[in-house]
């Protein structure tokens, strides 16, 4: 049987993540076909592509659940700087963004993210999207975007307030244009910024057309204390019962962050099965400790985020790795708890729980026959992996963004052997560099 691609003799994580040595996988169009030992599926398909997988790890796609692409050219900017950072710096920066600059922002993110072996993104919006889906058609890979959405705030720049109507013709004209573009890869959403910059009418009326329109609701979430002081001051309520009251919340909600939340809240998330996102390096830099461990107990959909590279990068294997050390630390260490925060739940929420964020269908963050085939394949045949007694273990410790080799994205490869072959690396490079300068100089940063 003729097939379009063959990953030829590797390890792989099945959907109990365990690993299984001496596999092949068959794609054919966007999906997996059959997974199986090397010698059968060597005979039984055809390729019309091969990737030799032979000292590779090949594991789902992952998925950053939370970013922004119109911060690409801040990066490192907001490093070892005091808090309310988004209202100083990174409003102000994309408020004063081009579509140029968007469109380079987004291809340098999307450069970023494949060869970190990131295959699918949820975008909390920013200025000039439509640049920004444009740039993701063009790298191959697969992304929820919205529109930033901010229509109150005196802490806030004018210049990136819109009246609620026009934010929602925006998101609803994008949705028209964008909706389902480059072989459904790309999915259009609403947008919350966050419920200190939204007014109840704007959350409204987003969570009732993100209904109507069959389609996600992107939101910030607990991120902060201040953001719970504002809810109890002027609506006397907690964040998460303010959503509620407006209809936000439901099973189509993303919500980044979630670092401050009492009981009633997670149980009343839960309730709503609302999706979990967490930011583990920006959390702890300024917002402090979520309650992972009680999440997981709950069942709870969990995804990971960058947030953008403003302060460091897009990987998502550092995510886990800072996110284990720092909840072992605040949750684990107390309650002499090791495993307070197993590595399969950290692996976990850079597949399946990303994957289940960003609510697209036969996108579920695992291997296995009918899946769209979403794949990183990683070298571990290096000193700082390999031997080892504990390859899942040594994903989450050791595994960095520079290990990953191939990435195939519904069925393309865009990337082979560290090559990016969707996108012009040294051009995108040269471009990001030159608009780096300029970009700052305009937002008088």
């Amino acid at each position: 049987m003729k097939i379009h691609l063959l990953i030829e003799n590797c390890s792989y994580i099945n959907p109990n993540f365990e690993i299984i040595e001496n596999q092949s996988i068959a794609i054919d169009n966007t999906e997996i076909i059959e997974v199986g030992d090397i010698s059968i599926l060597k005979e039984k398909y055809r390729p019309e592509n091969i990737i030799n997988g032979k000292n590779k790890l090949c594991m789902p796609g992952l998925v950053d659940a939370h970013t922004h692409t119109n911060q690409q050219l801040l990066k490192g900017r907001t490093m070892d700087e005091y808090p309310m950072i988004w209202s100083r710096i990174l409003v102000p920066f994309e408020g004063n963004l081009n579509e140029d600059d968007a469109y380079v922002s987004a291809q340098m993110s999307c450069l970023e993210m494949i060869k970190s072996g990131t295959t699918a993104f949820a975008d909390a919006g920013g200025v000039h999207m439509h640049k920004v889906a444009q740039a993701v058609m063009e790298s191959g890979m697969r992304s929820a975007i919205t529109k930033s959405s901010i229509d109150i705030g005196d802490f806030l720049p004018d210049s990136m307030k819109q009246p609620a109507e026009t934010i929602l013709t925006d998101i609803k004209n994008l949705y028209k244009e964008y909706n389902g573009a480059g072989d459904d890869r790309i999915h259009i959403w609403f947008g919350i910024r966050q419920v200190m910059s939204c007014s109840p009418e704007l959350i409204e009326q987003a969570a009732d057309l993100a209904r109507k329109y069959n389609t996600g609701l992107h939101a910030h979430l607990a991120e902060h204390k201040d953001e719970v002081r504002y809810c109890l001051e002027n609506y006397q309520m907690r964040p998460v019962e303010y959503l509620d009251s407006l209809g936000a919340l439901g099973p189509n909600l993303l919500t980044a962050h979630n670092v401050v939340y009492s009981e009633r809240e997670l149980e009343l998330l839960n309730e709503r099965k609302v999706k979990i996102v967490h930011c583990p390096r920006v959390n702890f830099t300024s917002h402090g400790f979520p309650k992972t461990p009680r999440m997981i107990e709950m069942d709870m959909p969990i995804g990971i985020g960058s947030d953008g590279a403003s302060s460091s990068n897009l990987s998502l294997f550092d995510e886990i790795r800072v996110f284990r050390a720092g909840i072992h630390a605040y949750w684990g260490i107390p309650v002499f708890d090791p495993v307070v925060l197993p590595a399969k739940e950290l692996i976990k929420m850079i597949t399946v729980g990303g994957a289940e964020a960003l609510q697209f269908e036969n996108v579920k963050g695992e291997i296995s026959v009918g899946n769209k085939a979403d794949l990183t394949l990683i070298d571990i045949n290096q000193p700082h992996i390999a031997p080892t007694n504990n390859l899942i273990g040594m994903i989450v410790e050791s595994v960095t963004s520079r290990d990953v080799e191939d990435v195939i994205i519904n069925g393309e490869v865009v990337m082979k052997n560290r090559e990016v072959l969707t996108l012009d690396e040294e051009r995108i490079m040269y471009e990001s560099k030159r608009r780096m300068k300029s970009t700052i100089q305009k937002a008088g940063l």
